[in-house]
Formats: structure tokens, sequence, C-alpha cells
């Protein structure tokens, strides 16, 4: 759970930090510094927002009733699932065109002054802090109470996507994006199936989806829930010994149907794809 968390917080992490480095850069070199402090207080504020969002799903609903602790439960792992199938798919053929489309945005603000500069770094930022935040929800929830390891792995993540964008943006180091997001891309499908699997067994504690005690395996006697098999498992994958016949097709057609599409071959592109510090120039 540590180290999926840490890759899934490195990831998220990135792609905020991208859009700070792109805005950021493009502010230094048109001599337009004077707006950085506006695009500053849209991150920190969608930051903020992100964080408080991401409080109230873990830390709101404990006083909640066990049912509706796993419907809300359930709910915010499919939504988590939604949203990470949408930005894998958007940042495949999205890393190659970002800098252009956030420099546009920000080119248009510094017109309208500083309310429309703060807005696009809040925008910028903000759809990936709501991703994370839900995201990070459902990857705690899914770890179980008493472990404070998702929040360990996502806080290595994300400090880890603070510094590579400080390094990017300083031309330490070259990232190629389109490789980066491509395979940390197929990761992530992988785990968001096993998200909507540990979602829909959630809604069906809650009462909401039947088939609780269908079960299509049960391997408890072979790999250990507590063991290290079991642990290591559930933690990149979540994965569970005993697998109702809805959790097993729902994660089967998840990664059948998006896997073979994130693959495919992005259609009219034959350049090669350009390392992240000449994006960001």
């Amino acid at each position: 759970m540590l180290v999926s968390n840490a890759l899934i917080g490195l990831r998220e992490g990135l792609e905020a930090a991208l859009v700070v480095v792109i805005l950021v850069a493009f502010l230094a070199k048109t001599g337009r510094t004077w707006a950085t402090k506006w695009v500053w207080a849209g991150v920190a504020t969608a930051v903020v927002l992100s964080v408080v969002l991401g409080a109230v799903l873990t830390f709101g609903t404990r006083q909640l009733s066990f049912e509706t602790q796993e419907l809300i439960g359930g709910s915010a792992s499919i939504l988590a699932v939604g949203f990470v199938t949408v930005m894998v798919f958007w940042m495949r053929t999205a890393a190659r065109t970002i800098s252009g489309e956030l420099k546009g945005r920000l080119d248009r603000a510094l017109d309208l002054g500083p309310l429309a500069i703060a807005l696009v770094g809040f925008l910028g930022v903000g759809r990936e802090g709501l991703e994370t935040a839900i995201f990070f929800y459902a990857t705690t929830e899914a770890a179980g109470a008493g472990t404070y390891q998702p929040l360990v792995g996502w806080a290595i993540g994300l400090l880890s996507a603070v510094a590579l964008g400080v390094l990017i943006y300083r031309g330490a180091i070259r990232i190629n994006l389109s490789v980066f997001f491509r395979w940390t891309g197929v990761f992530l499908v992988v785990v968001a199936a096993g998200i909507l699997a540990y979602g829909i067994h959630d809604l069906q504690e809650a009462g909401f989806l039947p088939g609780l005690n269908a079960l299509a395996f049960d391997v408890s006697h072979v790999i250990a829930p507590d063991g290290w098999l079991g642990t290591l498992l559930k933690g990149f994958f979540n994965f569970t010994p005993a697998t109702t016949w809805l959790q097993a097709i729902a994660w089967t057609a998840y990664v059948a149907i998006v896997l073979p599409l994130f693959l495919r071959p992005t259609s009219g592109v034959t350049s090669a794809p350009r390392p992240a510090a000449a994006q960001s120039a």
C-alpha cells in the first residue's frame, strides 16, 4: 500500500507540478513576473480546497452508520475511478500540447487582470487536486482503519513530485512526459480496477447492490488476507482473497475495455515526444 500510493501520489502530483512550472516559466520568460503571485494565489487556493475536501471525506464520515459509511465510501471509490479514467486518457494526448494550451490561457488572462490570472492557476491545479482528494479517500478506505501507510505513501509521492517540478523548472532534469504518463497510466488502470471492485464491495455491504455472499472465488486458505502476500496484493491492486461475482466481473470488464483503449496507438502522432524541460520552456 505504501509503494502503490507513493506512485499514485507521484503521478498526480507531477501533473499539478507541471502546470505550475509551465505557468511560472512562461511569466518569467515573457518578463511579466508581477503576475506570478496571482498564479501562486490560485494554486494555493486549489491546494487548500483539495486538502479540506480530502479531510472532510476521510474524517467527516466516521460518525455515520456503517451502512452510510459504506455507501459513501463505495460511491467515492467509483467516482474516483471515473476521474482517474478520464485523466489517464486526457494526459495520454495532452502531454504534448499542455504547455501551449496553458500559455494561451494565461496570456489571455493577463489582459483581464489578477483574478483571471489566479483563476488559471486555480483551475490548472484544482482539477488535479479534486481528483487526488477523492482518490486519496478511496485508497485510504480500501486500506482499512488503523494503518497510516496510504497517508505516508501519498506524502512521499507528492513531495517527490514537488521536488521533480523544481528540478524541471531549473533545467536540472529532463523527463519524457509521454513515456512517463503512458506507463504510470497502465499502472493506474490496474489500480483503478481494484478501487472499482472495492467500491462495489462497499455498495454490496451497504445493501445497495446484491450478491454480497455470492463469491466468484475464495482463496483465503492459500492467500491469507493478513499474510505478506495478501497484504502485498491488496496494497498494489486492492486484491481480496474472497471476491464476489460482481466484483470479479467489474474488475475484468474494466481492465479488458480500458487497458486496450489506453494502449492503442495515438492517431496522427508521428513525431518523437519532447522532454519535459523543453515543453515547459
